[in-house]
């Protein structure tokens, strides 16, 4: 898989808060942001399959 380059302008701010969590983590800030990202995808999508199944079989709580 390839990459391609994503740029974008944020607040001072926001950039020392990401420093700080990536820091905490030992990672960089951009492998921070992807990762992040790739979570909150993850996130999505299994929140959109949980709620295609239960329009597929109904609500089946007990």
């Amino acid at each position: 898989m390839g990459s391609t380059v994503l740029s974008l302008r944020i607040d001072g701010e926001l950039l020392d808060r990401l420093k700080a969590h990536a820091a905490k983590r030992g990672m960089s800030v951009q492998d921070y942001v992807v990762r992040t990202l790739i979570r909150d995808d993850f996130d999505e999508r299994f929140k959109t399959a949980v709620e295609e199944t239960e329009r597929f079989y109904g609500d089946v709580t007990t």
